[in-house]
């Protein structure tokens, strides 16, 4: 399969081409991935493979999308706009209900809110709308005290979100996303994917798994009425893990963008816009000053999550990708995404990284991130020393 690869890497960066024809030769076969990075606002890996799959090719990047949404946000906290410590009720009234009242947008973007779900779960159709999240989360009582432990959000937390910003700036994080982000800085990110772009979209692929990995995931799955399975909306009637990966295979959901998990996009998309967030891109200065990064990529936690474990830290926003990837700075940040998607940007070594696989990772995890970032740190630091 190695020979399938395509694209270019930097002079210096040869060991990541081989470490990804490797992983596409083991892990993604004829279904495809891609990667790309930048150092520096340079772009020095550009890789893709598989049938069908281009550097332009479009796919669902799931939970990678609330990296997108925590941008829009981080932006509207430089511009004195909103404030992470006041609640969430002093933009949004009717978010108080349910003893909710004191939570702030930090406990919110940090999983510490309590508010990860909803009662009785979503229908698909709810999920394609924010607005229609927010109606259903203004009413729910919390799953656990706001403050006292860290539940991840799956679906909801952006559209919490959104609806401050709907009421601060009378403009949602997706429009916000492409003026200030993804047009300006030509980034291949789309919270709400144009129809005419969406011909460029392949559907994302059912994971494989033997009958041996299926009954295993089954038995350590959590009942459907678990903290866990109400984040994932698994409390939802007849909802599967499968509905949670072709989420973005529904035509609704992708032309809305949901601000949790509802982006489309590429692995070079998602790199840009990490590039942007620290360095020049494109002749663009970088969109977040010192000051706003430091306090979005300060470590606010590190309890175990009730939802993801305890492997899942996190900054304001972003996944702490400083403490899932040793070799990367205490202060990169990032996020993934159920399907395999991941993507960061590391402050110190001026590096980011994209990766999309067309196919589902098997239990949402792609252990072959670490492998390929790893790779790419490794000729990012040779790269600085030469």
């Amino acid at each position: 399969m190695s020979n399938d690869v395509q694209g270019t890497v930097a002079t210096g960066f040869d060991e990541v081409h081989t470490e990804f024809s490797a992983v596409v030769a083991e892990e993604n076969g004829e279904s495809g991935a891609q990667l790309a990075a930048f150092v520096d606002g340079r772009l020095v890996v550009d890789l893709w493979a598989g049938a069908q799959v281009t550097g332009d090719t479009l796919t669902g990047l799931l939970s990678s999308t609330k990296g997108a949404a925590t941008v829009v946000v981080a932006l509207l906290v430089q511009d004195g706009m909103i404030d992470l410590d006041r609640p969430v009720a002093v933009y949004w009234p009717e978010f108080a209900a349910a003893g909710k009242a004191a939570i702030t947008l930090r406990q919110v973007l940090t999983n510490q809110s309590g508010v990860i779900g909803v009662d009785g779960g979503f229908t698909i159709a709810e999920l394609c709308d924010d607005r229609v999240i927010a109606q259903r989360v203004a009413g729910q009582r919390p799953f656990f005290r706001p403050g006292a432990a860290k539940g991840y959000g799956g679906f909801v937390t952006f559209a919490i979100l959104d609806a401050v910003i709907r009421r601060v700036m009378d403009s949602s994080i997706q429009d916000l996303f492409e003026e200030r982000i993804g047009d300006p800085y030509d980034i291949d990110v789309f919270l709400g994917l144009p129809a005419a772009v969406d011909k460029r979209y392949l559907p994302v692929l059912p994971w494989l798994a033997t009958p041996e990995q299926e009954a295993a995931f089954e038995a350590n799955s959590p009942g459907p009425h678990s903290i866990a399975a109400i984040s994932y909306n698994i409390n939802a009637p007849d909802f599967t893990p499968g509905d949670v990966l072709a989420l973005s295979n529904n035509p609704a959901l992708r032309a809305n963008g949901p601000a949790s998990m509802g982006a489309v996009g590429s692995a070079r998309g998602l790199a840009t816009m990490y590039a942007a967030t620290i360095s020049t891109v494109n002749g663009r200065p970088p969109l977040l000053k010192p000051d706003t990064l430091a306090e979005f990529t300060t470590i606010q936690s590190t309890a175990p999550d009730l939802v993801r474990g305890a492997g899942a830290p996190y900054l304001v926003g972003f996944e702490a990708k400083g403490l899932q990837y040793p070799f990367l700075a205490a202060n990169a940040f990032g996020h993934s995404g159920a399907g395999g998607s991941d993507a960061f940007a590391d402050p110190h070594s001026a590096l980011s990284y994209g990766y999309t696989r067309r196919r589902a990772a098997f239990g949402f995890d792609a252990p072959e991130n670490e492998r390929l970032a790893a790779a790419l740190s490794r000729a990012a630091q040779r790269a600085i020393l030469a």
